[in-house]
C-alpha cells in the first residue's frame, strides 16, 4: 500500500546493509544509514532514505567515494581547513566536526572550512551534534555546480544552489533550538518526494523551463529544466549569494558555477562556526538568557484559536515521536528505488523487502 509505514530500526539495518554491500566499511555504512533514517524520523523525507538509490548511483559513477578520510589542509588553532576527498558526507563531516567541537571546547571558538565532501545530508544534524556538546553553532553549505537549482530573484533559470543554513543553540535541561532551513522555497529532495507520490508542488515554489510558475514536479525535471525560487524574494536571494561566498569561495571549494572544476560531481562545501558560550557571556548567564527568551517568545498569544508558538526544532521532535512509535511512511516509488539499489549492489531482495515492512 502506498504510504505504508516501515519500522525505523529494521529500515536502519536494511539501509546499512545496502551501503555495506556496496563497499562501505561497517562504520561508514552505519553512519550513512543512521543519518538518512534520522532525517525521515525528523520528517525531512527529502533527505532521508529516498537518497539511497541516488547515493549508490553516484558511488558507481565515482562521484562519491567510499571509505575516504578527511584530510587536514590547514590548522591554525581555531581555524581548520579540511578536504573531504569526495567521501560520503555523513562520514567525513562527522569526523571533521568532531575535531572542531574539541577545538571549540578547549579554545572557546572554532571555524571549520570543509570542502570537497559528498552530500552532507540534513544540515540540522551537524547543528544538533554541536549543541549536544554545549556549543552554539552556525553552518553554511553550498555545492560547486552539480546542484545548481535555484533562480536568483528576478531571474528565470538556475544559477544558485539550494544553499542550506543551520544553527544550533544548546538549552540547559531542555531540547536544543535547531534552525534548519534552505535559502530556496522548497528543497529539490521534496520535489522528488512529490514526484514519487504524484502530488502537486506548492504554489509559488517552482518555475518551468520557460520561467513560468508550475506545480508539476515532472516539469521541473524536463528539458529545459525548471528552477526553484528563493525564499523571501530578494532577501533570500541575497542570503543565498552570501552562502555561496562563505561555504564556497571561503572554504576553497568554490561557488556554484558550471565552470567549477568539480561541477560535474556532487560536491558539498560547509563553513561551520562553533562557539562555547562560557568563553563569552559565561555559561550560566547564557543559559538563563536563552531560557528567558524562549519563555517570552512562546508566551505570545496564538494568532489562531488552539494554536501555539513553536520554536525551531519542535516540529521535528513531534514528528519523530510519532514515527518512532508508528513507523516511517514510505511511498511505493521510494520502496522500488531502494529495492533496485539493493539489488544493484547484490543484496538479497528478501533482505531489503523485510527492512521496509
Amino acid at each position: 500500500m502506498s504510504g505504508a509505514r516501515a519500522n525505523p530500526e529494521r529500515l536502519r539495518l536494511g539501509v546499512r546493509a545496502v551501503f555495506a554491500k556496496g563497499g562501505c566499511r561497517e562504520a561508514e555504512a552505519k553512519a550513512v544509514a543512521d543519518h538518512l533514517v534520522e532525517a525521515n524520523l525528523m520528517g525531512h523525507d527529502s533527505h532521508g532514505v529516498i537518497r539511497v538509490a541516488k547515493y549508490i548511483d553516484w558511488q558507481k559513477q565515482g562521484m562519491v567515494l567510499a571509505n575516504r578520510k578527511p584530510k587536514t589542509l590547514r590548522d591554525e588553532g581555531v581555524l581548520m581547513m579540511i578536504d573531504g576527498q569526495f567521501g560520503y558526507g555523513q562520514s567525513v563531516a562527522r569526523a571533521a566536526l568532531a575535531g572542531a567541537i574539541e577545538r571549540a571546547k578547549s579554545r572557546g571558538v572554532a571555524v571549520l572550512a570543509l570542502r570537497n565532501s559528498g552530500h552532507l545530508g540534513r544540515i540540522g544534524a551537524w547543528a544538533e551534534m554541536a549543541a549536544a556538546s554545549g556549543l552554539v553553532s552556525l553552518h553554511f553549505v553550498n555545492t560547486t555546480g552539480f546542484g545548481i537549482l535555484v533562480a536568483p530573484h528576478g531571474g528565470s533559470d538556475r544559477r544558485l544552489s539550494a544553499n542550506p543554513i543551520a544553527a544550533g543553540v544548546p538549552v540547559k535541561d531542555g531540547a536544543p533550538i535547531i534552525l534548519d532551513m534552505s535559502t530556496c522555497v522548497i528543497a529539490e529532495g521534496k520535489i522528488q518526494v512529490a514526484r514519487n507520490r504524484k502530488e502537486p508542488l506548492p504554489a509559488g515554489a517552482v518555475l518551468d523551463g520557460k520561467g513560468r510558475p508550475t506545480r508539476d514536479a515532472e516539469v521541473f525535471y524536463a528539458d529545459p529544466p525548471g528552477a526553484i525560487l528563493p525564499i523571501a524574494g530578494h532577501k533570500g536571494s541575497g542570503l543565498s549569494l552570501i552562502g555561496e561566498v562563505l561555504a564556497g569561495a571561503l572554504t576553497g571549494g568554490g561557488s556554484s558555477h558550471p565552470d567549477n572544476p568539480t561541477a560535474k560531481r556532487l560536491v558539498n562545501n560547509m563553513l561551520s562556526v562553533l562557539i562555547d558560550a562560557d568563553s563569552l557571556s559565561g555559561e550560566q548567564a547564557f543559559a538563563a538568557d536563552v531560557q528567558r527568551l524562549k519563555s517570552w517568545v512562546k508566551a505570545s498569544p496564538p494568532i489562531a484559536p488552539g494554536g501555539e508558538v513553536l520554536l525551531p526544532g519542535e516540529v521535528e521532535r513531534r514528528v519523530r515521536a510519532d514515527r518512532e512509535t508508528n513507523g516511517i511512511p514510505l511511498d511505493d516509488a521510494t520502496r522500488a528505488q531502494i529495492a533496485s539499489a539493493a539489488q544493484a549492489v547484490g543484496l538479497d531482495r528478501k533482505t531489503i523487502d523485510a527492512a521496509m515492512n
